[in-house]
């Protein structure tokens, strides 16, 4: 037999659980009533201690949310049935509140209430499972970053940075205080498409933060490690050895490439590509490869604007078809226009690929072998 003080240790728990606390707050009449079991005093309980039985049943006696449901229940120790509490029934949100009797779970529970009145319903799965984007934050400031994420689209910064952007009333400091929390509503309008390839690529933002690039020696004696971590400011001022560099979109394929002579590879720029302006690339051969969509695409114009002689790797129309099978679809596009800077085919494959079902080929999903064969021949070439 459970005490109140049990259950509510129980409940508290649970609205610790995101998906409960989802599906009780959004799960309407579905989800409701929630009926906990009390469980019952064995014969042998009633018999040796049955102070501890009464004691149970006064508790129950005192507990005015919900309804406790009782029952007769026969017992050789007794002369006829006993009234016992056997289930605790709660039959809204509001009673599982009150029976959890914590000031921070009434606290949070009254926050997503205000939340959900003040933000648009596609968000308030995000808000209900994942507190901690918002909990430490001012509610009027949530409710302003919900709203924002409704206006922002795609590109729509055209180049100034995201401090300049001056939608729903937004300060300058704004997205600095908000970035994580504003990347997570967006995420949840455009598929994890923000986050995939950053708020700023996704908004056309120009970059004014420091950027982590992963850094990989293909040589093998070129850097004092195989792979290292720069800044994207310092790599702007620095000279890399080598006489090959092959700038590569995302990191999640770097167990894919070749050790390759006099080659240093820069992995996870996506569009934050003003580091190469620092370099001396006259000199070096240039490689960049990104994955077949739209926004890989603008990236490569992007680089190709910068450094004129870059050779693209695997982003042609004739690498999707060989691999379409590993496409999948595009959810957001990086827009219809077609970015200044991409050879004749390339602007093809473009507009091939705004017509296409499954418009994105993934870096990591080529073929190991074609990748390490491509990159070879390119650098012996």
């Amino acid at each position: 037999m459970k005490s109140p003080a049990e259950l509510t240790l129980s409940l508290r728990r649970q609205w610790e659980n995101a998906d409960k606390r989802e599906t009780r707050l959004l799960g309407g009449e579905n989800a409701w009533p929630v009926i906990h079991s009390i469980g019952l005093p064995t014969s042998k309980e009633m018999f040796s201690d049955l102070d501890s039985v009464k004691r149970h049943v006064n508790e129950w006696r005192q507990v005015n949310v919900g309804e406790v449901i009782w029952e007769g229940v026969r017992y050789r120790a007794t002369s006829g049935p006993v009234e016992m509490p056997v289930q605790w029934k709660l039959q809204q949100p509001t009673e599982w509140i009150n029976a959890c009797a914590d000031q921070t779970i009434h606290n949070e529970f009254k926050s997503l209430t205000l939340l959900a009145e003040q933000t648009d319903p596609l968000f308030h799965s995000l808000l209900i499972r994942r507190r901690s984007l918002w909990l430490s934050k001012r509610l009027d400031e949530v409710v302003q970053a919900a709203h924002l994420a409704m206006e922002l689209e795609s590109g729509c910064a055209a180049g100034t940075p995201l401090r300049a952007i001056s939608l729903g009333g937004i300060d300058t400091k704004f997205f600095e205080r908000n970035a994580r929390l504003v990347t997570a509503l967006l995420d949840t309008r455009f598929d994890d498409e923000v986050s995939r390839i950053g708020i700023e690529a996704f908004l056309g933002a120009i970059s004014e933060g420091d950027h982590w690039l992963l850094l990989m020696d293909l040589d093998g004696s070129l850097l004092p490690f195989r792979r290292q971590r720069v800044r994207s400011s310092e790599l702007r001022e620095s000279i890399l050895p080598g006489k090959r560099l092959l700038i590569i979109e995302n990191e999640s394929c770097q167990h894919q490439l070749p050790d390759v002579p006099e080659t240093i590879a820069v992995l996870g720029s996506g569009f934050d590509l003003g580091w190469i302006e620092g370099h001396r690339l006259q000199e070096r051969k240039i490689g960049y490869w990104g994955d077949i969509d739209t926004w890989g695409l603008q990236f490569l114009a992007k680089a190709r604007l910068t450094v004129q002689q870059l050779d693209a790797l695997m982003m042609t129309s004739e690498v999707y078809e060989q691999h379409s099978y590993a496409a999948v679809p595009e959810p957001i596009i990086a827009g219809v226009d077609l970015p200044t800077g991409l050879s004749n085919p390339e602007r093809a494959l473009y507009k091939r690929l705004l017509k296409e079902p499954k418009g994105r080929l993934e870096q990591e999903f080529l073929p190991q072998k074609f990748i390490r064969e491509t990159i070879l021949s390119w650098a012996n070439s």
